[in-house]
């Protein structure tokens, strides 16, 4: 009974967090298929690009959304499975079934987990990433600062259960970021507001 519930548990959360809110909110609004814009990245800053800043902001808040959902529907339903949850959430949006597995590279996702798992991480998360964006205007250099950020904030705190997933999260946040840190070593990366 306990395996098949943390089965479903975990399973209820990908699936949530494979949810491209991106893709169906550009598509409901009208601006296309996200996967042929910009970067074809479905998250907030492909968006963006779209010139839709109402879209960009519903999907940022979605996709964090799906991230705290999980974590706090499992605290309810399997709290020992919290953690996991969000993990699973994050995962499904980076590899989400919909899509063939070719999904976002997880910074919203990874807030959302974060403040809900342990929202002082998550707090210093948004923080440093809106202080990197502000200082580089490159949404990369934001969103990998705040995901560095966010497993250090919990090690701060001794939340050691949470620094593991978190750091796990934070090296998939990377590896889905690994050409945008060879543009940023070219000199190349784009700044937000860009099409």
């Amino acid at each position: 009974m306990v395996m098949s519930t943390t089965f479903v548990t975990l399973i209820g959360a990908y699936l949530l967090g494979s949810i491209p809110f991106g893709v169906v909110l550009t598509r409901l609004g009208g601006a296309g298929d996200l996967r042929q814009i910009g970067s074809g990245n479905i998250g907030a800053t492909n968006v963006l690009r779209t010139g839709r800043k109402g879209l960009a902001a519903a999907t940022l808040l979605l996709d964090g959304g799906k991230g705290a959902v999980a974590v706090l529907l499992a605290q309810w339903l399997q709290p020992d499975l919290a953690l996991w949850a969000g993990a699973a959430a994050f995962v499904g949006h980076l590899y989400p079934v919909w899509l063939k597995f070719r999904g976002g590279k997880g910074v919203a996702t990874m807030l959302g987990v974060s403040l809900a798992a342990w929202w002082p991480a998550g707090l210093a998360f948004a923080v440093v990433w809106l202080a990197m964006l502000a200082l580089t205007r490159r949404s990369s250099v934001g969103g990998l600062a705040g995901a560095v950020a966010a497993p250090i904030a919990a090690a701060m705190g001794g939340q050691s259960a949470a620094v593991l997933v978190m750091l796990m999260m934070t090296l998939l946040v990377v590896w889905k970021h690994r050409d945008n840190i060879a543009r940023l070593i070219d000199g190349t990366e784009p700044k937000v507001g860009g099409r």
